[in-house]
């Protein structure tokens, strides 16, 4: 198990663990940063000869990088190690696709995590006086539009539950598409957190927001604590749990989805636990919340990430243009004819 407490050397255990005590960045998020700069480094001292270039990567220890390798870091170094995540780095075996290469979203989160350990290493630890790479550019992503389902496949999606689990499920996909809630966050709640008509959730980077509840998940989340209060639960404060009476997993409520989504006669393939919080983001839209409101309501610290949502209704955008009143005004013919053509 990875634990850069053990395994990283002192200034990127330092960086780490101001991201974990003072950021507030979960043990998963820092667990990632240290496994991306292990990843860099370790190709930083193949670059700079410093093991046998023939070395497997996975193979390199980073144990010994002090502060003078960091420092003679370029940015043709990092450029260099781009390239070999782009054409040569194996991807990981639970990509969808097998091969060689990451994808461009991988390849910016490592920049990411390279310039902030940077930054760090200039403005907060104050140990380097120059940035190296304080004009490292972001790959470029593609922005792709979210997939959600319509408000008539949502509703089909709920009246189609039935069966054992069927109080608990409801209200879990209740929660999904009324309250935009990521998996991680619902899995995480428990019965004190529902507040009369409100729900406290913890989000990212341990950051807490108040979500309310309208009738359907008041309505929802009352027959399930019904259900649940005769189960006799192992997990007495979890909100929702298993057939084990065990707070459900995030794999468990990816197994119940596909499940719930093929009964539904909607292609499992397609949908998700973050499928249907594009779908309560792109409903509550379509439906008049502003898009402030909307970054509140789903948690999103920066508003550009919010604003995607704002392009996925191409229907609004449609019904936009017929309702211009100028939308009807024919235009007189004027100067020379239309032109004829052979047909006529």
């Amino acid at each position: 198990m990875t634990d850069y407490r053990t395994e990283a050397p002192p200034d990127l255990r330092s960086f780490l663990a101001y991201h974990e005590t003072i950021q507030g960045h979960s043990k998963k998020t820092v667990d990632e940063y240290f496994l991306d700069l292990r990843t860099f480094f370790r190709y930083i001292k193949i670059e700079k000869s410093l093991v046998p270039r023939a070395t497997p990567l996975d193979e390199i220890s980073i144990s010994d990088v002090n502060l003078d390798l960091i420092r003679s870091v370029t940015m043709m170094d990092v450029y260099a190690f781009l390239s070999f995540l782009s054409r040569d780095r194996a991807k990981h075996a639970n990509a969808p696709s097998s091969g060689y290469g990451l994808e461009v979203s991988s390849r910016a989160r490592k920049v990411a995590v390279i310039r902030s350990f940077y930054n760090y290493l200039v403005n907060k630890a104050k140990v380097l006086e120059v940035n190296p790479v304080q004009n490292l550019d972001t790959p470029k992503i593609r922005q792709s539009l979210p997939r959600y389902l319509t408000l008539d496949e949502s509703i089909q999606l709920l009246d189609s539950i039935d069966g054992d689990n069927a109080e608990r499920d409801y209200c879990i996909i209740t929660l999904f598409l009324n309250c935009g809630l990521r998996i991680s966050e619902l899995v995480g709640l428990n019965i004190t957190d529902i507040r009369d008509d409100r729900l406290r959730v913890l989000g990212k980077g341990n950051k807490e927001r108040v979500v309310y509840l309208n009738a359907a998940c008041q309505n929802a989340i009352e027959d399930w604590l019904e259900v649940r209060s005769q189960s006799g639960p192992a997990d007495p404060n979890a909100l929702f749990i298993s057939r084990r009476h065990t707070r459900i997993t995030k794999d468990g409520v990816h197994y119940m989805l596909k499940q719930r989504f093929i009964a539904a006669g909607l292609d499992s393939s397609k949908y998700s636990a973050h499928k249907l919080r594009h779908t309560a983001a792109t409903l509550m839209l379509q439906n008049g919340v502003d898009v402030r409101t909307l970054q509140e309501v789903l948690g999103h610290e920066n508003l550009n990430t919010t604003q995607i949502y704002t392009h996925v209704n191409n229907a609004a955008l449609q019904d936009a243009a017929q309702s211009n009143p100028l939308g009807k005004v024919k235009a007189k013919r004027r100067g020379r004819p239309r032109k004829q053509t052979e047909e006529s």
